[in-house]
């Protein structure tokens, strides 16, 4: 079994090694740097660790572990254009650095480049893999959709706030583990409860983003703490508050919600709305029972403990994270 250490090490020389053609150099100048911007290279370690836990090759799942990076920084660069992103990982972003026309094709360009890296997994296991990963990429455009629907509408659920953040985030992750096994050699079965693992370990990651974003430590989160307050995003932690505020409280909650303020006091004011009606909690105990799911499915694989310890290992830090 590869460290975590060791398969990082793999997957930063992978994508820091893949040449892209130098011409034109408006189009693959803003992948290449797009790349470079970094991350936790989370999903294609994922690929390779899965690959691993079923003592496949992990060097045969380094294309598609790579095509599944580049996938998500198209969808990372999209996103900072319809969002209007001045910043990624602290650096301007490609619509910034050069102009939307240019980030749109240079992301169409990724999303291609993408596709031919994932076809290049072997070829016994190509075609599911191919099927897992395009499945995916119309879930990802489709939980993208439902974020940016939110915005406008005035009522969302608790349930169809599950089901965005399962499409925009969470299937990803699933896919980037089953992609792994079945470059192993794992049976559907296997790979099926690999990839809800992934699933509702990425719903639980995400509902910890959410109340990081509130409760976080603003040295150790990355962005600013309450971002979301500001921006009236629709998170976990505002849909519950919603759902169960009444009286007053649901009319201060209403007011915040409508007004332009972009201040701490405004964050102060709706955090401690929160805190009265208990939301925190709710969240993290909504978090943990997923995280327990995800475990279950990862228990349900008949492969020795010690082949799905790091899968685990990973999950603890994930679940343990500051940022």
């Amino acid at each position: 079994m590869k460290s975590l250490t060791e398969l990082s090490e793999l997957v930063l020389q992978s994508v820091n090694n893949h040449q892209f053609p130098q011409n034109p150099p408006s189009l693959y100048d803003p992948v290449r740097y797009m790349l470079s911007l970094g991350g936790k290279r989370m999903r294609p370690i994922l690929t390779l660790m899965a690959c691993d836990a079923f003592k496949g090759d992990v060097n045969a799942a380094i294309p598609p572990a790579l095509g599944v990076e580049v996938f998500h920084n198209f969808t990372l660069l999209h996103d900072d254009i319809m969002d209007n992103a001045p910043l990624r990982r602290s650096k301007p972003t490609v619509h910034e650095k050069w102009n939307s026309n240019i980030a749109i094709l240079a992301g169409d360009a990724m999303f291609v480049e993408a596709c031919q890296l994932v076809m290049n997994a072997p070829t016994k296991s190509v075609k599911e893999v191919m099927q897992v990963f395009t499945k995916t990429a119309l879930e990802v455009c489709e939980g993208q959709q439902y974020d940016m629907d939110f915005e406008s509408m005035d009522h969302v659920t608790i349930d169809q706030y599950i089901d965005m953040i399962r499409l925009k985030t969470a299937v990803l992750l699933g896919a980037s583990l089953k992609m792994g096994a079945l470059v192993a050699d794992a049976s559907l079965s296997d790979a099926n409860h690999l990839y809800d693992f992934g699933v509702n370990l990425g719903i639980a990651f995400q509902l910890q983003d959410d109340i990081l974003d509130v409760y976080g430590d603003a040295d150790h989160f990355g962005k600013q703490v309450g971002g979301d307050i500001l921006a009236n995003k629709k998170t976990y932690l505002l849909i519950t508050a919603l759902e169960k505020a009444q009286g007053e409280v649901k009319s201060e909650l209403l007011n915040w919600i409508s007004s332009n303020d972009k201040s701490d006091n405004k964050v102060n004011a709706v955090t401690e709305i929160y805190n009265k009606l208990n939301v925190r909690q709710l969240a993290e105990e909504k978090m943990q029972e997923l995280y327990q799911d995800a475990l279950l499915h990862l228990d349900a694989i008949p492969i020795a403990d010690s082949s799905k310890q790091p899968l685990k290992d990973l999950a603890d830090s994930l679940m343990n994270r500051k940022n």
